[in-house]
């Protein structure tokens, strides 16, 4: 009788093993962004030299842009955290985007760094947005208008101004919305 009752304990055991510790498919990926709350200071110094060098560049060009690409009337805390996660994945997929084709042979060098960085950051949030989808497919109101009007300016700026719009929210993105979506709850 004893036998039996350790038999079947080991069963149960094994099964819970075998089924809850190693879960499949987007159970197993996790959600962390603990590490993007605050950047190292050296990979800070990277984005800093990049956007002083775009600053340099544009001094000494024509350019005229009054772009509004990353506009938005309300800052992103009022977002819940799995829209926050979503919004940033945007910005950040356009940014590297446009990053990866700038022209200038200088600011392109300099990028080589933030790009590795942002592109690691791009796949985190991705696993992320990937577990939430598979419980909610509704954006906000806020959001979807947001990702409405981002898609627009995106399409109707010129790459000149887009590479103006990425460069200069660059920090914005990595000390507020990123930081924000990785404090979670706790962004305030």
């Amino acid at each position: 009788m004893v036998n039996v009752g350790y038999k079947v304990l080991f069963a149960l055991s094994f099964w819970t093993m075998t089924t809850e510790a190693f879960p499949k498919g987007n159970q197993r990926i996790k959600c962390h962004l603990a590490k993007y709350k605050s950047l190292p200071p050296q990979e800070l110094e990277a984005f800093k030299k990049a956007k002083d060098t775009f600053e340099d560049i544009m001094l000494l060009s024509d350019r005229k842009c009054s772009t509004r690409i990353f506009h938005r009337n309300w800052e992103v805390k009022e977002l819940s955290v799995r829209k926050t996660v979503i919004l940033v994945e945007k910005e950040l997929d356009f940014t590297i985007n446009v990053l990866e084709n700038v022209d200038d042979p200088s600011l392109s060098k300099l990028l080589s760094r933030p790009l590795e960085i942002l592109t690691q950051i791009r796949e985190d949030l991705r696993g992320c947005v990937s577990i939430q989808q598979t419980h909610s497919h509704r954006h906000s109101r806020r959001l979807n208008n947001w990702l409405q009007n981002f898609r627009k300016s995106k399409e109707t700026e010129t790459p000149e101004c887009r590479e103006a719009s990425v460069i200069l929210n660059l920090f914005r993105l990595l000390n507020e919305d990123l930081r924000c979506a990785a404090y979670r709850e706790l962004c305030v």
